[in-house]
């Protein structure tokens, strides 16, 4: 009796693993496609993985870009998509930051999405006019500390990245600098190439042939490493503020309630077509810094994210356009 009493309770659970099992097994029998909200890196991001994961997946990986709304259009579309592996998504920095910003946001980022694989890291630099007489980050907060507002600094625009970020080592060092925003960051870095702007806080592989010819001058990598494309540069540790870290990243994800075993055989093949020497090299030409961490320690990583950049944007006041 209690044999027939265990083998009935156990079988939902036993029928539910084959299921399971069943699925990821026949995964994917269709096209997969990869959502993007942005062009840049985003998209380059997800190209590349489209790319290597086609064959890998025996089914063809594309890419739909979902553009408008501060990628809101696409982060809502992938939030509602159904959690089968067949609609995936390109996470970045706003997929956090913009319900944190934004008054009409439809989704919840840490309770909308599956995490599958952190795939890059690339840290966020601070960039100086060569007309402004700071060589250090030191000598930067001194300028602002003795003339508040008058150091001005481009961004992509409201509670855009770079303008968190800013908002970031105003916090840390006390000081005010002028925002300025402009329609795009790639316009807000040409403003601080040009002196239009004082400053300007981008992704350290945007701002090297500036450095180089000396239209600018790197001041500090905003992460806890250096950075292979500026190795001169010092880390915000070196330079005496080890809090100021703001790094874009580029996670694969899913809808919530995506099946384990779809997501664990997403991860798997995404870690093995982006590990070869090549494809490694083709990531850190773009600045960043490879990464293959699993579903748990990408949603850790972007817990952290979240946390700290709710309290910088509640701190700063900012809100969104």
């Amino acid at each position: 009796m209690l044999f027939r009493y265990l083998a009935f309770s156990l079988f939902p659970f036993a029928f539910s693993l084959g299921i399971t099992g069943a699925i990821a097994q026949g995964y994917p029998v269709k096209p997969v496609r990869i959502l993007v909200g942005f062009a840049g890196g985003s998209e380059l991001m997800a190209r590349m993985v489209a790319q290597q994961l086609s064959p890998a997946l025996g089914q063809q990986v594309y890419v739909e870009p979902r553009m408008g709304a501060a990628g809101n259009i696409a982060f809502d579309a992938v939030a509602k998509s159904a959690p089968d592996g067949y609609t995936l998504l390109m996470g970045a920095v706003p997929l956090l930051t913009n319900p944190l910003i934004y008054p009409k946001v439809n989704y919840e980022p840490m309770r909308d999405f599956t995490p599958i694989v952190l795939l890059s890291t690339i840290p966020n630099g601070l960039f100086l006019h060569p007309t402004v007489p700071a060589k250090t980050l030191r000598e930067l907060t001194q300028l602002a500390r003795k003339a508040p507002g008058r150091i001005a600094y481009g961004s992509g625009g409201m509670g855009s990245a770079n303008h968190i970020a800013a908002a970031l080592l105003e916090s840390l060092a006390k000081v005010k600098f002028t925002h300025v925003p402009y329609k795009t960051a790639s316009l807000g870095l040409v403003g601080a190439m040009s002196g239009d702007v004082d400053m300007v806080i981008t992704v350290v592989s945007s701002g090297v042939s500036y450095v180089k010819d000396g239209r600018m001058r790197g001041i500090v990598v905003m992460d806890a490493r250096r950075s292979q494309s500026l190795p001169d540069m010092p880390t915000s540790a070196e330079a005496g503020m080890p809090e100021l870290r703001a790094v874009n990243w580029y996670a694969l994800m899913a809808p919530a309630g995506t099946p384990r075993a779809i997501v664990e055989r997403l991860h798997a093949e995404s870690v093995k077509v982006m590990s070869p020497p090549d494809v490694q090299s083709r990531l850190r030409a773009m600045g960043g810094e490879p990464e293959a961490r699993t579903p748990g320690e990408t949603l850790e990583f972007m817990r952290g994210e979240y946390a700290r950049w709710s309290k910088v944007v509640r701190d700063a006041g900012i809100k969104g356009e």
